[in-house]
């Protein structure tokens, strides 16, 4: 019954930060609560032989396990946040120094322990100063085992909350990161100087035997990455993100090649990269046994004989790679495995992929937020079932010819990629919302190539560094041509299928019905019909449909306006966001064309930019070759790379969406729009949206960069307009929402589209004292993330992005 507890704990933990319940349990609770109810189910279940014990004992499991799973993770969560710095300022720090930094096009980032006299640590990502050309001016390198002086400007994680976007805050409270520093100056640290400045205890845990071995292996590591990054090689990244995982030599485009064929799993250091070493040095110690101590086998099995030296290899491989999470579960798998074979216990491959995910989340629930956790896992489920199916063929194999042996190894391995493709296409779709078609056939030479041939010269070469450099370099530049192989094959295919990420869109029925299939389908044969994963499939097939009839979404991407429109098959954009450079982070791609795939949008209606400012219109720019767009509104010519139709926005214009949904251009005038290249913001499209049957929030007025001045002829024109939601124009600026303007048309909701912690301080402060004079409440995307209207029935109401998950949770109405 163990199984079932350990199954309740991971779903448990899976229920970090949702919002609903607020329990707390240290984990000397857990373990107490733990070994309390083992006792217990020994005393009054010792042979719990009827259906209904078994039932109800399962079922205890199930719950107790799901209960104190989400009351460890909640309180962890909880520990975490309080170490979150919330806010920007200049400071200065002492920190420390424990792992190797990482090499971006930006720059050096290094993750460092910031030392204080708080009982919890702090870990901060040092953004490293960097003179001109990219080369440090006088700046000490970060160094693993080194204490540095560090003063520089804090900037808080701010994530874009907006559905399919990249959640940054998630990433770094998987990480353990508070905060990120910029640093404008360093100065290296002696340990005296250290011990002067009190942090005594800080220094004595650094000299530790097991955090030197640490310090030790993170500065092979460091040499190792100079040493390859010196050789004359083609491929010396991707060599090097192969061999320990560090992606700092990775060139752009081999990431993005990997990515395209949905590869970017390889680049991991998963279990087959450390049982490959692991059984590289079993097999130098297994010979030397037979050759100079055969005797020993007389008194000791030889399995007994290799479970150490096979555990100490997983375990020194995982601390070369950094104890990455597919590395840590191969750690962990080999852990449990081989307590129980020395305890001679019945070792079931599904159990032991249950008892090590639990293991794994007790020593860190949070690995729970990372995809690695689910896609290495739900890859080992797939696995074991084909190791069930080769242990059904091994027999028959015996009797087969050597042509037919090559035959049958080659069915299995297209079987399991496909079948590793199917199981994982859930977990694809949720995490990353797109996926690549040609992946199945990809793998069917890039894992055997990189498994077989390219990872075991790797490590031959990283080993042979410790005693010929030479040849060492000889190994690496074989790698290299081997590499050559496996980018002759992928561009190859590149030519042939012009291969490229698909965008995917399932509604939570659909995906739900899909894991059911897959879970169906992998099921021994007997226990569940194979036609009800074919009925479950139908679902998939049938089209997306909106969940609700009438959506419009104010869209967080940062400091910038970005508004999406739905009613049921009707979409339409008003405005895209943009960064200020999109060739660094582009809005367009990284935000709005994840939230649009989410919705199943592939089609937009009208697209509506209300002037071409960067921050609402760079978005549309770096996506437009991927939009479909029947017709486009703006107050200037938009130069396109399609043939969409163009208008010019002008006040009178308007539509309706099968006479439920009314929208209407209030500015600017025919005499705003021959100014438009004077006043850009004042000539902005205004839009009046109304939805005809809805109640609550159903009137929108949206202002683009407005100001006065056409707040003063919206209220001359249009003076008994009905307005629930205003979108504040130009982001709430001090030159825009009037007092007059706020007052006449009072608004039960107003909404100020601005990036957290912009320069140009908005919203203003007299925006916001106007509006709390007036009691109209005010809603920031910086502080609530995408704000939805969603119409069930015939009321619409809003539900704010950042109210999803716990560590997204800010104060979110502001007066």
């Amino acid at each position: 019954m163990l199984q079932w507890f350990c199954v309740g704990w991971i779903v448990g933990i899976a229920g970090m930060g949702s919002t609903f319940w607020n329990p707390s349990l240290a984990i000397s609770w857990v373990i107490g609560l733990f070994i309390l109810w083992q006792i217990i189910q020994r005393c009054v279940f010792k042979r719990p032989e009827r259906i209904h014990l078994k039932t109800f004992q399962v079922i205890a499991n199930l719950s107790l396990g799901l209960l104190l799973g989400f009351s460890f993770a909640n309180t962890q969560l909880d520990e975490r946040l309080a170490l979150i710095v919330q806010q920007t300022s200049q400071r200065e720090v002492i920190v420390y120094v424990a792992q190797i930094s990482q090499l971006k096009d930006q720059g050096i980032q290094q993750r460092v322990e910031v030392l204080s006299h708080n009982p919890k640590p702090q870990y901060f990502t040092v953004y490293w100063p960097q003179g001109s050309n990219g080369q440090i001016d006088n700046i000490p390198e970060p160094i693993p085992g080194q204490y540095y002086r560090i003063k520089g400007q804090l900037k808080p994680s701010q994530s874009y909350v907006t559905s399919g976007a990249f959640d940054q805050e998630k990433w770094n409270l998987q990480q353990n990161i508070h905060v990120a520093l910029s640093a404008k100056f360093v100065e290296q640290l002696s340990p005296d100087q250290i011990l002067t400045l009190g942090f005594t205890q800080h220094y004595d845990s650094h000299q530790s035997w097991l955090h030197r071995l640490h310090i030790q292996i993170e500065l092979k590591r460091l040499a190792l990455r100079e040493f390859i990054h010196q050789q004359p090689l083609r491929n010396h990244g991707l060599l090097l993100a192969l061999l320990t995982g560090d992606k700092s030599l990775l060139h752009y485009g081999t990431s993005q090649l990997f990515q395209r064929f949905g590869m970017s799993h390889l680049l991991a250091i998963s279990g087959p990269h450390v049982l490959v070493f692991a059984m590289m040095v079993c097999g130098l110690f297994k010979l030397s046994l037979r050759k100079f101590c055969p005797k020993v086998y007389l008194k000791c099995p030889e399995q007994y004989l290799l479970i150490l030296p096979f555990w100490v290899c997983v375990l020194i491989y995982c601390a070369f790679t950094g104890f990455e999470i597919p590395a840590l579960r191969t750690l962990i798998v080999c852990v449990v495995a081989c307590s129980m074979l020395l305890l001679q216990q019945p070792m079931r491959p599904l159990q032991l992929l249950i008892y090590s995910a639990a293991l794994l989340l007790l020593f860190d629930p949070f690995s729970i937020l990372s995809a690695a956790f689910w896609l290495s896992y739900g890859a080992c489920f797939v696995l074991l079932r084909i190791y069930q199916m080769l242990k059904k063929t091994q027999n028959e194999s015996l009797h087969q010819s050597h042509w037919q042996r090559i035959k049958t190894a080659l069915k299995i391995l297209v079987e399991s990629q496909w079948k590793i493709f199917v199981a994982l296409f859930p977990l694809m779709v949720i995490f990353f919302k797109q996926i690549s078609w040609i992946t199945p056939v990809s793998n069917l030479f890039a894992i055997p190539w990189l498994s077989l041939v390219v990872v075991p010269l790797d490590i031959l070469a990283a080993l042979c560094t410790f005693v010929s450099e030479p040849f060492a370099q000889v190994l690496f530049q074989l790698n290299d041509w081997c590499l050559e192989i496996l980018h002759l094959f992928l561009y190859g295919l590149d030519r042939i299928f012009a291969t490229q990420m698909r965008d995917i869109a399932l509604n939570a029925w659909q995906l739900g019905l899909l894991i059911l299939a897959i879970l169906i389908a992998c099921l021994p044969q007997g226990i569940a019909p194979r036609l009800w994963a074919a009925i479950a499939l139908l679902a998939v097939v049938f089209p997306f449909k909106p969940q609700h009839e009438f959506q419009l979404s104010v869209l967080d991407v940062g400091q910038g306006q970005a508004i999406f429109i739905q009613y049921r098959q009707h979409s339409m954009m008003v405005d895209f966001g943009g960064n200020y450079d999109e060739s660094k982070f582009s809005v367009g791609k990284n935000i709005i064309r994840p939230f649009l795939s989410v919705q199943g949008v592939h089609h937009l209606e009208k697209v509506v930019l209300t002037h071409l400012d960067q921050d609402h219109s760079g978005g549309f720019f770096s996506l437009e070759g991927q939009l479909s767009i029947d017709q486009l509104y703006s107050n200037a010519k938009v130069e396109m790379q399609n043939a969409s139709p163009q208008s010019f926005c002008q006040q009178g214009q308007g539509w309706n969406w099968e006479n439920k949904v009314f929208f209407e251009f209030l500015s600017p005038s025919p005499q705003q729009l021959n100014q438009a290249a004077q006043n850009a913001n004042e000539s902005s499209c205004v839009m009046y949206v109304s939805v005809k049957d809805g109640t609550g929030f159903k009137n929108f007025l949206l202002m683009g960069d407005a100001g006065w001045e056409t707040e003063y002829q919206i209220l001359q024109h249009y003076p008994d307009l009905k307005v629930d939601v205003l979108v504040l124009g130009h982001h709430g600026s001090h030159h825009s929402s009037a007092y007059a303007f706020l007052k006449h048309f009072q608004p039960k909701l107003a909404i100020a589209s601005a990036g957290r912690f912009n320069r140009y301080g908005h919203p203003a402060v007299l925006t916001q004292a106007r509006l709390k004079q007036l009691g109209i409440p005010l809603l920031q995307t910086a502080n609530s993330g995408s704000i939805h209207f969603l119409q069930q029935q015939q009321d619409i109401k809003f539900t704010e992005e950042r109210s999803k998950s716990k560590w997204l949770l800010r104060n979110p109405m502001a007066q």
